[in-house]
């Protein structure tokens, strides 16, 4: 395979509408040219090539593929607001 031309760094958070199962995934989307001179982009995640999360992406949970695409950082967001750090008591 040929080296890439470009390499972007992407990350989205997940959700799925069928089981609640949330998660973030980071990705290199590497575009490359083939022998014929056409473009193409591989995503690769934790080193592995992977479908584009943009096309069908499917939960992790329950494989149910109606999942909400977000901007990254949602669903830590959300964490940290549903279990806030715990203070402790001056004394």
């Amino acid at each position: 395979m040929s080296e890439p031309t470009a390499v972007v760094h992407e990350s989205y958070s997940f959700a799925c509408m069928r089981c609640g199962h949330a998660w973030e995934q980071s990705y290199e989307i590497e575009h490359h040219v083939d022998a014929e001179g056409q473009e193409f982009v591989l995503y690769v995640a934790d080193g592995r090539v992977v479908p584009s999360p943009l096309r069908r992406p499917e939960c992790r949970n329950c494989e149910g593929h109606v999942v909400r695409i977000m901007r990254a950082g949602q669903v830590s967001s959300a964490l940290s607001a549903l279990h806030p750090p715990l203070q402790r008591r001056a004394g």
